[in-house]
């Protein structure tokens, strides 16, 4: 019992990088996380971390024992969950990242949502415009919107987000509206470095067409660039999940109609374990029944 004590404070020291924060973290003493550590060092007879003044880092070793660590940890939880009857009782707490428009503009309220059905949850939501590390970071779902790269993953398709071109009637007033793909070389265009680019796609007779934009704003935060563009700044390539609403109440126009944009496919990520814990289970099913059929993104 108290090897597997210290395995867990191990645990929150890798994911935190800090023997402060991982004593914050679990409520005791940074002197009995250190203790924990050592115990553990001496047992093994290997050193787990690099330490200085300034930083904290796990050596190879380390980064080995940890990743063996989680699968162990996450096999006892589970265990004590179906010896204990409570597998089918979704508790404890969920940690998930998104996309931080996508987080704000939708999978807020899906979460708020969710916690009203599962009670027994707590949910931890970090939004950021990057690919998590589910086990450095200790993520249990991670939502990814356009294709897929790490295979090693298990991912559940949610939905497929439509872009749209839009800009504020203001601003096509003033600069005219684009009848092809081809003439938005005229217009100033608002880049989303993140995730669209420099590069808009439109649907062709082969496949999808390539056009080169540029304007005189970019941003990693999609937020930033439909504010700008309501303002009349340029035109942008969003997806509709974001824009619907501006769309409706006239503060945003679609442009190039005729041109279908590239649609994005939205994941739910999350480590390929034979036995998914309910907490991850019941939220994926959650997003999936309530993302899978709605008429603005398809």
């Amino acid at each position: 019992m108290d090897k597997l004590n210290s395995m867990k404070v191990f645990m929150q020291v890798a994911r935190l990088g800090s023997f402060s924060a991982a004593a914050d973290n679990l409520g005791i003493s940074k002197a009995m996380v250190s203790k924990h550590i050592k115990r553990l060092e001496d047992n093994l007879n290997v050193q787990l971390f690099n330490r200085t003044t300034r930083s904290l880092s796990l050596t190879e070793v380390g980064t080995v024992y940890r990743d063996r660590i989680k699968e162990i940890l996450n096999d006892i939880e589970e265990t004590e969950l179906s010896v204990s009857k409570l597998s089918s009782e979704p508790r404890g707490t969920l940690r998930i990242m998104a996309p931080t428009s996508f987080g704000s503009f939708r999978l807020s309220r899906a979460v708020t949502e969710y916690l009203t059905h599962f009670p027994n949850v707590n949910v931890e939501m970090l939004l950021a415009e990057r690919t998590p590390d589910l086990v450095d970071e200790g993520i249990d779902v991670a939502i990814l919107i356009g294709a897929l790269e790490d295979s090693s993953l298990f991912a559940r398709k949610l939905a497929e987000a439509r872009m749209v071109v839009c800009g504020a009637p203001e601003y096509l007033d003033s600069k005219g509206i684009p009848n092809t793909p081809d003439e938005l070389s005229e217009h100033n265009c608002l880049i989303q470095t993140t995730r669209v680019g420099e590069t808009w796609l439109f649907k062709s007779d082969n496949g999808y067409k390539r056009i080169d934009v540029n304007g005189t704003l970019k941003s990693n935060a999609g937020d930033a660039l439909r504010t700008a563009a309501i303002k009349g700044c340029g035109l942008v390539n969003l997806p509709m999940y974001m824009v619907d609403k501006d769309i409706k109440n006239g503060r945003l126009k679609t442009v190039l109609i005729d041109y279908e944009a590239a649609k994005r496919p939205i994941h739910a990520v999350y480590l390929h374990r034979m036995h998914l814990s309910a907490k991850v289970r019941t939220f994926v099913d959650f997003l999936h029944e309530r993302f899978k059929d709605n008429p603005l993104w398809a």
